[in-house]
């Protein structure tokens, strides 16, 4: 059995929230809502969909309505987004790096697949993934394991195996949940808002793979 690395998307390959943030405002401005930095801080970044359109909507916001107000949602993010697609500083050498060492890659990510399609895409990350698996892949969402665990039985590789890259509360407990090794991404939140983690990382300047072989 290999060794595999899994991203999370969303800030941790690409700096995305403040433009999720600003497609947010726009979506609520069209509803007289004006939510907070602070607000967001707590109940948008790392949270899925169906929980943030639930929490400042004021009520549970599920089926087909859910997916209506996701795909407007969404749509504003890409527009936003197409225009400023770029990797967290060092991504780019530090993910061609886990290739040559034969480290098998994924993305799991809470996302649409169409904003993976357009992450992924821009950068060119397609042809050397080995699973790239998006909200429309599971049922249950992160905090719950099951992206991380899909992701595994992808890569044909036991979870104990794998590490994870996370920025958000529910992105590491998913991982962790999944009994997997995590590095926490520290481009959304502090270290003493996440559960603990296996490392820390800001981004992946200067980051050598072989500090992966040490946590595994």
């Amino acid at each position: 059995m290999g060794k595999a690395v899994i991203f999370d998307m969303d800030g941790v390959i690409c700096h995305t929230n403040p433009f999720h943030s600003k497609a947010f405002r726009i979506f609520f401005e069209k509803r007289n809502l004006f939510p907070t930095e602070e607000e967001f801080a707590q109940h948008m970044y790392g949270k899925s969909n169906s929980y943030i359109l639930s929490h400042f909507l004021g009520r549970k916001i599920e089926g087909e309505e859910l997916l209506i107000l996701e795909d407007e949602k969404e749509s504003l993010f890409r527009e936003i987004y197409q225009h400023h697609v770029s990797p967290i500083a060092g991504f780019d050498s530090f993910f061609k790096e886990l290739k040559k060492l034969g480290l098998r890659t994924a993305v799991a990510t809470s996302a649409p697949y169409a904003n993976l399609e357009l992450i992924a895409g821009k950068l060119d990350l397609f042809l050397h993934l080995d699973s790239a698996l998006a909200s429309e892949h599971v049922t249950k969402h992160k905090p719950d394991p099951e992206v991380y665990l899909k992701s595994a039985e992808n890569l044909s590789v036991y979870p104990d195996n794998c590490i994870v890259f996370e920025d958000s509360y529910s992105g590491v407990m998913a991982a962790k949940n999944a009994g997997m090794k995590v590095v926490g991404v520290l481009s959304s939140h502090k270290k003493e808002e996440l559960p603990v983690c296996h490392a820390y990382i800001h981004d992946y300047v200067h980051l050598s793979p072989e500090f992966l072989f040490d946590l595994l």
